[in-house]
């Protein structure tokens, strides 16, 4: 029987992770390059084919090799269409057809879809989520970015545009986001508010690692820098689980490597604030394949396009 074999790529606005998977979707071989996001929309397609090429030829395999491709973007994309609306974080895309540039560039057919719906996908088929029927994945980095999977299905909306839960406003007015929104939950808990406020709270060279590790002690500033996170995350929790009820919240991505005093935090102020019968039905959940959910998830819609 032929094997076959995914490239799965994981566009970010600071760096592209890409890999081979099998039929299996175990991962063969992992790449990691810098996103060329200053030099345009065309240095970052080629980047992206350049990965793939780099990557089959060191597997020894050749493009025809290959059963199909898949991509995950942060932003919007219209799924049926296969065009990116546009990325947030990465300047000069603008409802830009990736999947026919790319296919276009080495030959493989291609599925484009939101990098957290893969991320969601892939905990939903072989992660923390699996064998629910109603989750929320969420993935915390640079953005805040989620999946919604409504009756056993990845829920998309009417413009294939759902699950943006890092754009959801907390306050009435607040900070600017790159969406041209204000006070979204990722202005809130984003990356690199969070490092800000770490350094102003614990010192101006620390890491978010640092500042986890410094929690995991007992250090008192470094417990209430975290709490604070995730006072701001259980309120968006509290809202999202009354609204949709689902059975859990999975949190993936670097922030979620902040261990018990974020998770722990969020849990009580979920309780706290979520209605009652909302509120005890909802797990909070680490996600269970780490950095390669997007790459998973990118597979398994590759598999299916």
């Amino acid at each position: 029987m032929k094997h076959k074999y995914f490239i799965a790529i994981d566009l970010g606005g600071t760096n592209i992770k890409a890999a081979v998977l099998d039929e299996k979707f175990s991962i063969l071989k992992k790449i990691t390059l810098p996103t060329p996001a200053a030099s345009g929309r065309k240095a970052v397609v080629a980047a992206l084919v350049s990965a793939a090429k780099a990557l089959t030829k060191e597997l020894s395999l050749s493009l025809k090799d290959i059963s199909g491709a898949g991509i995950g973007v942060p932003g919007p994309v219209d799924f049926e269409k296969q065009i990116v609306h546009f990325l947030p974080n990465i300047p000069g895309w603008k409802r830009v057809p990736l999947s026919a540039l790319f296919t276009a560039a080495c030959g493989i057919s291609c599925v484009v879809d939101n990098d957290a719906k893969l991320m969601a996908l892939a905990e939903y088929e072989r992660g923390a989520a699996k064998g629910s029927r109603n989750a929320i994945c969420l993935t915390l980095g640079t953005g805040v970015g989620a999946g919604l999977i409504l009756g056993g299905r990845l829920y998309r909306g009417s413009d294939n545009a759902a699950g943006e839960v890092g754009h959801l406003p907390l306050n009435e007015d607040g900070p600017l986001c790159p969406c041209g929104g204000r006070a979204c939950l990722e202005r809130y808990v984003g990356n690199n508010t969070l490092l800000k406020e770490a350094r102003a709270a614990l010192g101006a060279s620390v890491t978010l690692e640092q500042a986890s590790a410094l929690a995991a002690r007992g250090d008192r500033r470094a417990l209430a820098f975290w709490r604070k996170a995730a006072e701001r995350l259980g309120i968006a929790f509290a809202g999202l689980s009354n609204v949709l009820n689902p059975d859990m919240i999975v949190i993936g991505g670097g922030v979620s490597g902040a261990g018990r005093p974020l998770f722990d935090g969020i849990k009580e102020t979920l309780r706290r604030r979520a209605m009652p019968v909302q509120g005890r039905r909802v797990k909070v959940l680490k996600a269970a394949l780490g950095n390669d959910a997007g790459l998973i998830g990118a597979a398994l819609a590759a598999e299916r396009a």
